[in-house]
């Protein structure tokens, strides 16, 4: 049941396989940029879409064998992110994030889940994952906060680096966690990595976008790599070959006589 719960809600949560790793990485940079304050005010512009329905194709890598899963996500700007899976032809399950938190069944072995969104921060090795920073890393805007006094901006040859200047700290349910940052962006201001490692343990998550496509008045990712790093290695590759903005129903209803799976 884990794995396919890690697919739902991992998918849900975050967006692949032609990700251009070195292409990502600074191979210059040069002195702090003192003047800040556009740069900032650029990366933390908040989307002005209605809605967008993609059509991704999801591989997942956990050590357990998944197929190639074929999905439809749809996001309502702040509202809702739903999606539904199929694999060779057979649905395999459905789920729907709102603010509220995340729920999700899967038809193999008949279970559903229903939790807030501390269990997605727990699968992504994270606290601070909420409604709005899903949203954001799902469409490619910089999904964790970020104030200008925090980090430092240096610019290189493939665009911008943010590095933090201290460790960020991130309370939760009363839980703090701190995590040293990096955040790499193209000249053209697109978002291209995220770099989160825990500074208490191995734990690390990275979120790489790659191969940009024009959505109405924004511009969406097509390749997303997600690498989760604990005690083992995740890793969540989607290749997003479809936007659309037509507005589309997202029914979610868990069947009769499936059980609940307790999330811990």
């Amino acid at each position: 049941m884990k794995k396919y719960i890690i697919i739902l809600i991992a998918s849900i949560s975050v967006l692949s396989c032609k990700t251009q790793t070195a292409a990502n990485v600074p191979v210059s940079t040069n002195a702090p940029i003192t003047e800040t304050a556009a740069f900032f005010k650029e990366i933390n512009k908040k989307p002005n879409f209605r809605q967008v329905k993609i059509n991704s194709r999801i591989n997942v890598e956990t050590g357990n064998f998944i197929p190639t899963l074929d999905a439809t996500i749809y996001i309502e700007n702040g509202q809702k992110v739903w999606m539904n899976m199929i694999a060779v032809f057979l649905n395999v399950g459905r789920g729907i994030a709102t603010p509220d938190g995340i729920k999700g069944y899967e038809k193999w072995n008949k279970t559903y889940i229903e939790s807030d969104f501390s269990y997605l921060n727990n699968l992504l090795n994270v606290n601070f994952i909420d409604f709005s920073s899903l949203q954001n890393l799902l469409t490619g805007r910089t999904f964790i906060p970020v104030n200008e006094k925090d980090f430092v901006l240096t610019k290189n040859a493939q665009g911008y680096q943010l590095t933090s200047i201290n460790n960020l700290k991130f309370e939760n349910d009363g839980k703090t966690s701190e995590y040293a940052v990096t955040i790499d962006y193209g000249n053209d201001m697109n978002l291209s990595k995220v770099f989160l490692k825990n500074a208490n343990s191995p734990d690390n998550l990275e979120v790489s976008y790659a191969n940009w496509a024009n959505f109405e008045s924004m511009q969406l990712p097509t390749n997303v790599k997600i690498i989760i790093k604990g005690t083992k290695t995740s890793q969540i590759l989607l290749e997003n070959t479809k936007f659309d903005s037509s507005k589309m129903d997202t029914p979610y209803s868990v069947p009769n006589n499936y059980t609940k799976t307790e999330i811990r």
